[in-house]
């Protein structure tokens, strides 16, 4: 155990394992992430300085800077929800399957990307009609308990299916288990951001009506989860994960279709994960509302996938429900460079090189597509070693092509 002071506040770290404890705040940060820059720091120290967070703040190997609360951040409340602990595109998550197939062909592979292409909206695209019926989820009925979700309705049915942009993404893969597999990274769309702006702009101005010690600028309004806002956050966050889900499904039983039609192979059951969302759970004897905010639960033996960046590895894992964590595991790699800064900072012929080397059929074409490139990221090889009291690696997959938003 060692204990050094690296920051202008003099915070100390506690060495344990893989697991640093910055105990300077009210309670303790529990860091996975050897060097958390700055900016996430500091919003760690607000969460461990609200009044309503539960027992320390934890930190995932992937921690980078968000809103409010840092991406790859986790956090427990008593009594109340947090929107912008969340995140603002609810349900965002990932999907996996495992095909039958124990090798494909370069040409075969670049038939598949196409018709992905061809039938899958990426980017803000979306499909001209909705592409089928009872996609999404009902709230036939209850319309009036759902007010964002029914403004956003019309949206919500031609979105589904879609693909969105930024780092989402579906990726065909070489599994170490010698399988292809099929892997999907994708959210609620624009649904999921509309839900948490109005909540968090209620949350907001209950929190000044009430004289809320949580300073504004913290960006960390709170509703009572027992209240009738609280009870509506809930629920329209609630209809959001289920929208992100089917809308995974939806693109992924587009892309069976593809893979069958070209190769006449067989589906294993996808795996399905969230890692922006709130649940009720019991963690160190209470009942708390763990926020997961670019994390994702990893209880006792829970299945679990971890996507790398593109042209990098990604994992299939099986959590260990670590109590430190609160049962939970990084989310991906986490962003070292902001988007426009690694457009501005990253050689785009050496990214290519990069991928080209490795014969990955991939999605950079200009300099703009570089906030997407492996050197945006941090080292997934590292944010797994960092994480290994966290989960265990099940099968590493090898990216072979990928199509982006």
């Amino acid at each position: 155990m060692v204990f050094h002071e690296d920051y202008p506040r003099k915070l100390f770290f506690i060495y344990t394992g893989n697991m640093q404890i910055i105990d300077s705040e009210r309670i303790p940060i529990y860091s996975w992430c050897s060097h958390p820059e700055e900016g996430a720091l500091q919003q760690a120290r607000n969460l461990a300085n609200h009044p309503h967070v539960f027992h320390h703040v934890a930190l995932m190997p992937d921690t980078h800077e968000g809103y409010g609360m840092p991406i790859g951040g986790v956090a427990a409340t008593r009594n109340v929800v947090i929107p912008n602990a969340v995140g603002v595109d609810i349900g965002c998550g990932m999907c996996a399957m495992k095909t039958s197939l124990r090798s494909i062909e370069k040409e075969l592979v670049k038939k598949i990307l196409g018709d992905i292409r061809a039938f899958i909206p990426v980017g803000f695209n979306k499909h001209k009609s909705s592409p089928g019926e009872n996609l999404l989820p009902s709230i036939e009925g209850k319309e009036k308990k759902y007010p964002v979700v029914r403004k956003e309705w019309s949206n919500a049915e031609k979105s589904i299916g879609t693909l969105g942009g930024g780092n989402h993404f579906i990726e065909i893969q070489k599994g170490s288990d010698g399988y292809i597999w099929v892997m999907i990274h994708s959210g609620s769309r624009n649904v999921g951001l509309q839900i948490a702006r109005h909540y968090n702009i209620i949350a907001r101005k209950m929190n000044e009506d009430e004289g809320c010690q949580v300073p504004r600028e913290w960006d960390l309004a709170s509703l009572p989860a027992d209240s009738d806002e609280g009870r509506a956050y809930l629920r329209e966050m609630e209809w959001a994960l289920e929208f992100a889900k089917a809308n995974r499904f939806c693109m992924l039983e587009r892309v069976k279709e593809i893979c069958h039609d070209l190769t006449n192979c067989t589906f294993e059951r996808p795996i399905n994960i969230h890692h922006n969302y709130a649940a009720e759970e019991t963690h160190f004897g209470a009942k708390v509302w763990v926020h997961r905010k670019g994390a994702t639960s990893a209880g006792d033996g829970e299945t679990g996938i971890i996507p790398g960046s593109q042209g990098t590895k990604s994992y299939i894992v099986r959590g260990k429900g670590n109590p430190l964590s609160f049962m939970s595991c990084s989310h991906g790699a986490g962003r070292k460079l902001g988007r426009h800064q690694a457009q501005r900072e990253l050689d785009f012929e050496e990214e290519v090189k990069k991928l080209e080397e490795k014969g990955i059929l991939h999605g950079i074409r200009g300099k703009r597509d570089l906030d997407e490139a492996s050197g945006a990221y941090k080292d997934i090889g590292l944010v797994m070693k960092e994480q290994e009291d966290l989960v265990d690696i099940v099968v590493e997959l090898n990216p072979l092509a990928v199509v982006k938003g």
